[in-house]
C-alpha cells in the first residue's frame, strides 16, 4: 500500500501544511500539490462531491506524491470507508461528541484486530485486489490515518478517554463551530475557544496522538508552539476571491486616476 506522507512527517516529529479544496475540479488539487502542501482536505461534509470527482482529485494528488484527507458526512459506514477505498490518505469525522460515538467510528474505519471495517479490497486502497490480501489489512490500520474533529464542549468532558482509544491518529481542533457551539459565533479570540485550542493538543500530545487545527498562515508559528504539527493553513475559494477581489480593486483604482487625468473629450488636462 501506498505510504502515507502526512504519516510518515507527523511521526518523523516534522510539520505538516494542508490546503483545504472546496472547488471541484481536479486541478486545483493538482496545483496546490505542485506548490508544496503535504495534504489536500476534501470535504463532503459541506460540500456536494460526488465520487467520481472525488476519485479524479485523490488521483491528482496522488500524481504528485501527495496524501489527501477527506472530511466525511457523518452517516453510516459507507459514508466513512468510501473515501478510503478510493485511496485517499486519511478521513476527518466531524463533531466528534462522546466516548462512545468515537468507539463506534473506529469500530467501523478500521481492520482486525482493532475494528470491525467492511472489508473489500478490490478498490483502488487495495491494489484491485492485485497484494497480498493480510498485508492489505495491516498496511490499512497503518497507513490510513482517521481524525477526530472536536469543534463542540461536549467531548471536553471526555477528551482524556477518548484520546486513550486504539484506531485513530489524530485530535483536530475546529474553531469555526466550536465558537457557534458556545453562542460566540466568528469570536476566534474568545477565552473558552483558547483554553479547548490548548486542551485539545496537550491531551493529544498526552497519549501519543497528533494535534491538528485550523488557522491563518500569522498563527501557524503560534500553533506549532503549543504542539500542533497538522495545520490547514488556506482554501482554493479564499484564495480565489482574494485575487479577483485585489484585481477589481486595482482596476478601479487605474481606471479613476485615468479619468482623472483627461478633459470631458478625453483630452489631457
Amino acid at each position: 500500500m501506498r505510504e502515507s506522507l502526512v504519516l510518515k512527517k507527523l511521526r518523523d516529529g516534522e510539520n505538516v501544511c494542508s490546503f483545504k479544496v472546496n472547488l471541484a475540479d481536479a486541478r486545483v488539487v493538482e496545483i496546490a500539490a505542485q506548490a508544496g502542501f503535504d495534504c489536500l482536505w476534501l470535504d463532503q461534509e459541506h460540500i456536494g462531491q460526488d465520487w467520481s470527482i472525488l476519485a479524479a482529485q485523490i488521483w491528482a494528488a496522488k500524481s504528485q506524491g501527495k496524501d489527501t484527507l477527506v472530511r466525511v458526512p457523518r452517516g453510516s459506514y459507507s459514508d466513512y470507508v468510501k473515501p478510503l477505498e478510493l485511496d485517499a490518505s486519511g478521513i476527518m469525522v466531524p463533531h466528534i461528541m462522546s466516548l462512545a460515538d468515537a468507539k463506534k467510528v473506529i469500530e467501523m474505519t478500521r481492520f482486525h484486530p482493532i475494528g470491525k471495517r467492511a472489508i473489500d479490497g478490490g478498490n483502488a486502497d487495495g491494489a484491485y485486489a492485485a497484494g497480498d490480501f493480510k498485508a492489505y489489512l495491516r498496511d490499512a490500520n497503518q497507513q490510513r490515518f482517521v481524525i477526530f474533529q472536536i469543534e463542540d464542549p461536549e467531548p471536553l468532558e471526555n477528551l482524556e478517554e477518548i484520546a486513550k482509544l486504539d484506531g485513530f491518529d489524530m485530535l483536530f481542533f475546529g474553531p469555526g463551530d466550536f465558537s457557534q457551539a458556545i453562542g460566540a459565533p466568528g469570536d476566534m479570540d474568545h477565552p473558552k475557544i483558547q483554553e479547548a485550542r490548548q486542551k485539545v493538543v496537550e491531551v493529544a500530545r498526552k497519549y501519543g496522538k497528533f494535534a491538528g487545527t485550523t488557522g491563518p498562515i500569522t498563527k501557524v508559528a503560534e500553533y506549532q508552539d503549543m504542539g500542533y504539527q497538522f495545520i490547514s493553513i488556506g482554501a482554493d475559494v479564499l484564495t480565489l476571491t482574494k485575487y479577483c477581489a485585489d484585481l477589481v480593486a486595482g482596476f478601479g483604482n487605474t481606471a479613476e486616476k485615468v479619468d482623472n487625468e483627461k478633459g470631458y473629450y478625453g483630452a489631457k488636462k
